[in-house]
């Protein structure tokens, strides 16, 4: 394992408990070196691994809050990671990789990441995301305690589902489906107003917390609703739940028709 697998900086372990841990895992030893560097500056507590076996035992041991994660890894690459990680976790889990086409950043988002940082990347840029991200889970950097799950709308009914936004929890007929924090929030910014047209720019900022810059930023939120709509849609081809408006955004609803989603 990595000499780089655990640094505290000489914490006693009631300092080290209250603070957001993150499992970074790059097999170039200089990015971990920065990564460690500015993110221990930032308040975190950091882990590393350098290829995808150690990756998935430091994630076992640990139980990072969050995992930064890189694709190209030797042994076991950043995609079989995640996919062996959301098999069992909800984690947030944010991919570099050296591979900014379209087809790869969808590949890894469909796989269940929450973003996606094309390689080379500003290590403010990677902490703004790490920050609005563990601020939607309920976590932050040094001191940080889990937050109290906002009252929000309380509880919904959409069409045939149960939308709890207090334990962030949606039913089908009494059973569970289980939704990541990033789906859960997608879901409630579409059917916080029903029938409003979100448009994409909007929600990658809201969720996501920063504004488009390129084409291939908008398909995160593309493929977040394609995965929200496999979820819950009956017919993910014919959604009745979540309707796109081409060329704007998303809504909950079909414009002029009665609203899908009441209090309960």
């Amino acid at each position: 394992m990595t000499s780089q697998g655990v640094n505290e900086n000489d914490e006693g372990p009631g300092q080290a408990e209250h603070r957001a841990t993150l499992l970074v895992v790059d097999d170039e030893a200089a990015v971990r070196r920065v990564l460690v560097m500015r993110l221990q500056l930032a308040g975190y507590r950091v882990v590393c691994a350098e290829d995808g076996e150690e990756a998935l035992a430091l994630f076992h041991k640990e139980q990072p809050d969050l995992v930064v994660l890189d694709v190209m890894l030797p042994k076991l690459d950043g995609f079989a990671v995640c996919r062996r990680l959301r098999a069992e976790s909800c984690v947030p889990i944010i991919f570099l990789s050296a591979l900014d086409a379209i087809a790869e950043r969808v590949a890894g988002l469909d796989l269940g990441a929450d973003d996606y940082l094309p390689k080379p990347f500003s290590p403010k840029e990677l902490e703004a995301r790490i920050a609005t991200i563990l601020r939607r889970v309920g976590r932050g950097s040094a001191g940080a305690e889990p937050r109290d799950v906002p009252a929000g709308q309380g509880v919904l009914r959409v069409g045939d589902l149960v939308v709890d936004t207090n334990r962030r929890q949606v039913t089908r007929d009494g059973e569970r489906i289980g939704l990541t924090y990033t789906e859960f929030s997608l879901l409630e910014l579409l059917f916080r107003e029903p029938g409003r047209v979100v448009p994409r720019a909007e929600i990658l900022e809201q969720l996501w917390g920063y504004p488009p810059r390129r084409a291939a930023d908008l398909r995160v939120v593309d493929v977040y609703v394609a995965r929200l709509r496999g979820k819950l849609e009956p017919d993910p081809r014919n959604p009745e739940l979540i309707l796109t408006v081409r060329g704007t955004g998303y809504a909950s609803q079909r414009v002029g028709d009665p609203a899908l989603a009441t209090a309960v």
